[in-house]
């Protein structure tokens, strides 16, 4: 027997992801996104993505010159570069503003800032313990809190946090970055359910071994012994975790809040 089943809320099909010539419509079109940590890797790679797919980025970084660097490269009409210490709330704050201020609203939020200072729990120093939870987690939070306070005006966002499979497993030498990673986690679901009536959407992703200046600096035999973990047999790039955050970040997971999306080509599944 077959029974007829109506979805509430509205359909997608490839059709209405075009437009009456039957070109492809872009999916953040006239869209505004913050991407914290975007003046490189993984942050750049996702804010050359949503440019592309037609929203406007406004980058937060530390470095001002790498990060007005970035922008003038993505494009001055799409990008704005604003310094940002994601673990000062104000900082975060004024982040948030400027996207209102210079683009007119926000509608999506990355938060990706990140930095590593692995070593034993035996050698590592409680400052680099501070560290890492201060930019990770306080970072996150501090994102997401900011972010939620101007979209739960507007009864719509997409927040997207960046968490790591270092985060679901635990590694050697990273106590304090496992231990941030894991609590993005938990700080993405419990955020989901709160904002979830509001129209606001909190989801994280989990990257794997990606290339970059930051893994690609790593010993060999080190590399190495990542790169046998993972069964496609190779490292993820960027762009591959960008299609991520961009599904995440568009209507395309319209009905999703709350998920942890592992991007490790199979390692630790």
């Amino acid at each position: 027997m077959k029974y007829d089943v109506h979805l509430p809320g509205p359909s997608w099909s490839e059709n209405e992801n075009k437009g009456e010539d039957g070109d492809r419509v872009s999916l953040l079109t006239d869209q505004t996104a913050v991407v914290t940590g975007g003046a490189q890797g993984l942050g750049y790679a996702i804010a050359e993505l949503f440019i592309a797919e037609g929203a406007q980025v406004v980058l937060g970084d530390l470095d001002l010159a790498a990060t007005e660097a970035a922008a003038k490269q993505l494009g001055s009409d799409s990008a704005l570069a604003v310094r940002c210490d994601v673990t000062k709330a104000d900082e975060v704050d004024a982040l948030v503003a400027a996207a209102v201020e210079h683009f007119g609203g926000l509608d999506i939020m990355v938060n990706n800032a990140g930095i590593t200072r692995d070593a034993t729990i035996r050698k590592m120093t409680e400052e680099q313990f501070d560290q890492v939870i201060a930019v990770h987690l306080k970072g996150t939070w501090n994102g997401t809190k900011a972010a939620a306070a101007i979209m739960r005006e507007n009864k719509r966002g997409a927040i997207v946090n960046m968490s790591s499979i270092s985060g679901k497993v635990g590694l050697i030498g990273q106590t304090n970055y496992s231990a941030a990673k894991a609590g993005i986690v938990g700080l993405t679901k419990a955020a989901a359910k709160e904002l979830a009536h509001l129209g606001v959407r909190v989801n994280a992703i989990q990257p794997g071994l990606i290339r970059s200046a930051m893994t690609e600096a790593m010993p060999q035999h080190i590399w190495d012994q990542k790169l046998a973990e993972v069964p496609m047999g190779r490292a993820g790039e960027p762009a591959e975790v960008a299609k991520v955050a961009l599904f995440l970040a568009s209507d395309l997971s319209s009905y999703m809040t709350g998920t942890v999306l592992e991007v490790t080509g199979g390692r630790h599944v």
